[in-house]
């Protein structure tokens, strides 16, 4: 992958008329790559558009040559650490999965070289954009297969906006299954208004990674344990950090093998787009929910009004947990006293579990050690005691004042008397008429 260094090196070399373009350009992708990283003021007014934040994840730089945008990716085997105590063998791109975001204005020309580092063939679809045939990236329809060691060559222009993706037609049943994945997202060459002052993307995927294994298992249709937001699961999601006020824009894929409708708290946002194309405004409506279907994206806007610590996260319940035994007992309700002595002579450490929930799970996570390099089901830290979630979730931050986007503010400090509180057992009686 170019970095900003090489970038540079190369404007240096070139004379004085293309050195000055270039180091304009170079200057053009640092701020690009950074953006999310600036003070607000800076933050707002350097482009015609908001930059993307890809939480957890970056954006490919790129050179400008002869007009032309230049990105170069590399499909390449990735180690992803999802959370602390589990890092997972995946393949993606430039070391990460999702790949990098690529991000381009409507009617740029765009040139990106494809290396294939993999120890197998590969290919790479361009996912909703419109583009001439032979680069649509499906191996054997198409193009070739990349072998490995090959770079191949797109290049097309780009006419249409909006939220796409990026991901291999070439053995796709594995390739997709371990991560091999990523946006592409093109501007409006017009800018937005009102504009948007914070723009996220967020990519959905299932795993099946046993307990005690390291790497997701492709045979796997149906029966997942890990549930992630752009390959990092719950507490190790990076936040959404936003100010009082902004107007938000979440872009949401799904290259996963189920659907997820994905929740925010305090807040009703609108859809406004689909990878299809924008939806008129007369079209949209409000939504708390988003159904995310599989092979999509979604557009979601809302004002950020109210401040506070608000949940995001996929309302499936199974998708807010990490690995999970599908094959175990249901015990709730079984009285298990005695047997956890008995089954501890032949499994020392055994812990019966279940009798009255699976709040125990996460009770017991700091003291009651899994398998290697699997997580608990129910992990995260707040400011109450345990969240009780993982996988598909993470916080909306919104608060009144912010120095910067990238600074993690802490968790909300609520004024006083809007905390839900314990009732005092002197002062139940109060309350009888109306619990009976």
């Amino acid at each position: 992958m170019l970095t900003r260094r090489q970038m540079i090196i190369s404007a240096l070399g070139s004379i004085a008329g293309g050195a000055l373009l270039k180091k304009a350009n170079a200057a053009a992708t640092k701020n690009e790559v950074h953006s999310h990283s600036m003070p607000l003021a800076q933050h707002q007014s350097r482009r015609p558009y908001t930059p993307v934040v890809t939480p957890n994840g970056s954006t490919l730089p790129y050179e400008m040559k002869n007009g032309v945008k230049e990105f170069h990716l590399i499909a390449e085997p990735v180690e992803r650490e999802f959370a602390p105590g589990m890092k997972v063998k995946c393949w993606g791109y430039n070391g990460q999965t999702p790949g990098p975001t690529i991000e381009a204005v409507e009617g740029d020309r765009v040139r990106i070289l494809v290396t294939n580092k993999l120890a197998e063939h590969t290919s790479i679809h361009w996912h909703g954009i419109f583009l001439p045939n032979g680069m649509d990236g499906v191996g054997g329809l198409t193009q070739p297969h990349i072998k490995p060691g090959e770079t191949y060559v797109y290049e097309f222009t780009l006419r249409q906006h909006g939220t796409f993706m990026y991901h291999p037609h070439a053995d796709e049943m594995v390739q997709l299954a371990v991560g091999m994945m990523g946006f592409f997202i093109i501007h409006p060459q017009k800018p937005e208004n009102p504009r948007i002052d914070r723009d996220f993307a967020i990519m959905l995927h299932t795993w099946a990674i046993h307990p005690g294994t390291y790497r997701p298992d492709p045979a796997v249709m149906l029966d997942f344990n890990i549930f992630s937001f752009n390959s990092k699961v719950f507490p190790a999601v990076d936040h959404l950090v936003v100010k009082t006020n902004d107007r938000v824009r979440i872009r949401i894929a799904n290259l996963s093998m189920d659907e997820h409708p994905i929740h925010i708290h305090g807040h009703a946002y609108r859809i406004t787009a689909t990878d299809g194309g924008q939806i008129p405004k007369a079209g949209q409506w409000p939504e708390t929910t988003v159904l995310v279907p599989v092979g999509a994206t979604r557009d979601v806007e809302f004002i950020a009004d109210a401040p506070g610590d608000w949940a995001f996260h996929c309302h499936k319940s199974h998708h807010t947990m990490n690995a999970m035994g599908h094959d175990i007992p249901n015990t709730l309700g079984v009285n298990q006293k005695g047997l956890e002595n008995k089954i501890r002579k032949m499994i020392p450490g055994y812990m019966a579990m279940g009798e009255s929930g699976m709040a125990e799970h996460a009770e017991h996570v700091d003291h009651m050690p899994g398998p290697k390099n699997t997580l608990p089901m129910m992990m995260g830290k707040g400011p109450f005691g345990n969240i009780e979630m993982g996988g598909m979730f993470t916080v909306v931050k919104v608060r009144d004042y912010l120095k910067s986007y990238d600074e993690d503010p802490g968790w909300y400090d609520h004024p006083k008397g809007t905390v839900a509180y314990r009732l005092k057992r002197q002062e139940l009686k109060k309350y009888q008429s109306f619990s009976g």
